[in-house]
């Protein structure tokens, strides 16, 4: 390999001491498994009934149903936002020198599993650090990048939102197929947009390309139905209001942030309701996108299969029983994905089709 280049800091940040991180509480995990009797003091919104074996309607549930991610699955939109934000980034800190084509991008995801931090740390070691800089102030260096970085990503998050409503961004090819074959064999499916690198609003934009005809057949779950699902109102606390509504919420709260299993095994049984208190809060919102996904589409969790973009889909799926099924995207095209069912180059022939996941019976 030639000889590095070094790099010249023309300007940059001065780095500010990192904040300590706030501790963190591990949120309860719930999955509904019998219907909630509504109190006079109650504000549910409509929910969305689950499949049970032991129901008289039981011949007619669906078998199988089908969750997908909006980034990466139906479109990629890493390709525009996240590399293009640190590329601002390093222009604003006068980082002449650096700058992260789509080879190098993915070449980096591929290296460092997605860890961005690591990503930079690798990338600088191959192109050589700022002359000027000291070696004990590299952390303070990186993390003036990502200030710098966050601060592009929000400058930068209307233009994302004008493109990806824009011609420019297409949805991935074979989506539509696969989404009308689901449809066709009778299986439910429903999008994930309560959660995202880019924010709900650039979901549902790359969403509506699907068109009117299409998006009516299928449910949508954003933040708004996340809250209004019966994991959203027994476990976030939405729309609650009565006493007693009160009191069960602060048990779950209580049991989960304790860390005590037994107190969480009992507040389960008395709601009949089976709680997990090891989610992290990271992935608590994913995990609330799934659970609500799944009653929304009338499916326990081992019977839906999540279609994922990215590791974090792909690691609350596992916690939550949920088969999952990988999509490779820009941002994933050499990452691994240890606990996917299978991983995926895009939609149709030779890769994913619904008569594949009929045939592999992943959810059974």
């Amino acid at each position: 390999m030639a000889a590095a280049a070094r790099c010249i800091l023309v300007r940059a940040s001065p780095p500010a001491p990192a904040s300590p991180e706030t501790a963190k509480t591990p949120a309860a995990s719930v999955s509904v498994r019998a219907a909630v009797v509504p109190t006079p003091g109650r504000r549910f919104l409509a929910a969305p009934l689950q499949c049970s074996p032991s129901s008289s309607e039981a011949t007619s549930a669906p078998e199988l149903a089908v969750l997908l991610e909006v980034e990466g699955v139906l479109a990629d939109v890493y390709r525009f936002s996240n590399r293009e934000a640190f590329n601002v980034a390093f222009q604003s800190l006068g980082l002449d020198c650096a700058n992260w084509t789509e080879p190098i991008y993915a070449d980096l995801v591929r290296k460092a599993g997605g860890d961005e931090e690591r990503m930079l740390v690798l990338f600088f070691d191959r192109i050589g650090w700022p002359t000027s800089l000291p070696t004990s102030e590299k952390g303070s260096f990186i993390k003036s990048v990502f200030r710098e970085k966050l601060f592009s990503a929000f400058c930068m998050l209307k233009a994302l939102e004008e493109f990806a409503g824009s011609d420019r961004l297409p949805l991935r090819p074979g989506v539509e197929k696969f989404i009308d074959d689901a449809l066709s064999e009778g299986v439910p499916v429903a999008i994930l947009a309560s959660y995202g690198r880019n924010g709900e609003n650039i979901s549902r934009s790359i969403i509506e390309k699907l068109g009117p005809e299409r998006t009516s057949k299928i449910k949508i779950v954003g933040k708004e139905e996340v809250e209004g699902s019966l994991y959203g109102q027994l476990v976030l606390g939405k729309g609650v209001a009565s006493s007693l509504d009160e009191q069960l919420l602060r048990e779950a709260q209580k049991a989960a942030s304790a860390e005590k299993q037994r107190i969480a095994e009992e507040v389960a049984s008395i709601l009949k309701l089976s709680v997990d208190i090891k989610a992290s809060e990271s992935s608590e919102k994913i995990i609330a996108a799934l659970r609500a996904g799944s009653e929304y589409v009338g499916c326990d969790v081992q019977n839906c299969i999540l279609i994922a973009g990215n590791q974090s889909g792909v690691l609350a799926a596992e916690r939550i029983g949920m088969p999952c099924v990988v999509v490779r995207s820009s941002f994933t095209a050499r990452a691994e994905f240890h606990s996917a069912k299978a991983v995926m180059d895009g939609f149709g022939d030779p890769d994913l089709t619904i008569s594949k996941l009929l045939r592999k019976k992943w959810f059974k």
